[in-house]
């Protein structure tokens, strides 16, 4: 892996950690095109503990009451969301035919279709209206429940859709936006409770495969120059893709990113079932 790719790579995580067009996706497409195979699991590890750093930087102000003041209901929420990912996860590790499901699909094989997916999720949720009935008992639109007003079901409901990003290629911002709008919630709390998601998401996802990528193959060759080169890109350009975001949510402007996903999901099967160029 020479700086430049490591660089690409980090700008690709950087941007598609909270762009909602899947990072784990881009990352697997891109080290097939680029033949990436030696220290790739630990290298990943690494740029997404670089963007954990630009999502503690956008929300440093709620960070620092939450850890001042850590029995809260958003904590608690946030706890309440990890768990069925953690659940998911578990089943798809452990489990013999969900745990080949994952190998396959972590080999690329079902990528096509899950950038299709995360297209689908992003479409309907950017047409989702919220309605409340007024005393009269009439619908009527409004913008939405926000974060104090969210319910243990939310939270539970927002944590599942995350786990189906166990899969790449599907959105991991894009299925917890998609999944907080379904709840009802208003568009600047879907996103900041997705983005604040990622912290424990990340932060458990690195404790657990690290270990594993260093006994594994080590860092496989990846000289430490690469890594933090491609570790700065991916944190400076996952601040500005957390802000990019949220003036898009706010905007109601997700349909781009649904009509990118589901042009790729079938460029990608395209290639995977007849010119097999990169898969």
């Amino acid at each position: 892996m020479t700086v430049w790719i490591a660089m690409l790579l980090g700008l690709v995580q950087g941007l598609c950690e909270f762009l909602p067009v899947s990072s784990s996706g881009h990352l697997l497409l891109l080290q097939n095109m680029f033949g990436v195979t030696e220290g790739a699991m630990f290298f990943t590890v690494m740029l997404h503990l670089a963007t954990l750093v630009a999502v503690c930087i956008v929300y440093w102000e709620i960070l620092l009451k939450l850890i001042r003041h850590p029995v809260n209901k958003i904590v608690g929420l946030l706890i309440l969301a990890t768990v069925p990912a953690v659940i998911i996860a578990v089943l798809f590790s452990k489990v013999a035919p969900l745990a080949a499901f994952a190998e396959k699909a972590e080999q690329g094989k079902y990528l096509g279709y899950s950038f299709l997916l995360t297209s689908v999720l992003l479409t309907v949720s950017d047409r989702i209206k919220p309605t409340k009935v007024d005393r009269e008992g009439n619908r009527r639109p409004y913008r939405g429940r926000k974060m104090k007003n969210m319910r243990v079901s939310d939270a539970l409901i927002i944590g599942g859709m995350q786990g189906i990003a166990i899969l790449p290629g599907v959105s991991r911002s894009g299925s917890t936006i998609s999944g907080a709008l379904f709840c009802g919630l208003n568009r600047k709390t879907a996103a900041d409770f997705s983005f604040l998601m990622s912290i424990p998401a990340i932060l458990g996802g690195a404790i657990l495969e690290i270990p594993d990528a260093i006994s594994g193959a080590g860092t496989g060759g990846v000289h430490w120059t690469c890594v933090v080169a491609g570790m700065l890109v991916a944190g400076m350009t996952g601040y500005f893709a957390i802000r990019i975001m949220l003036a898009a949510i706010k905007k109601k402007k997700l349909w781009g990113f649904a009509i990118y996903t589901a042009v790729l999901g079938v460029l990608v099967l395209v290639d995977q079932f007849s010119t097999h160029i990169f898969f």
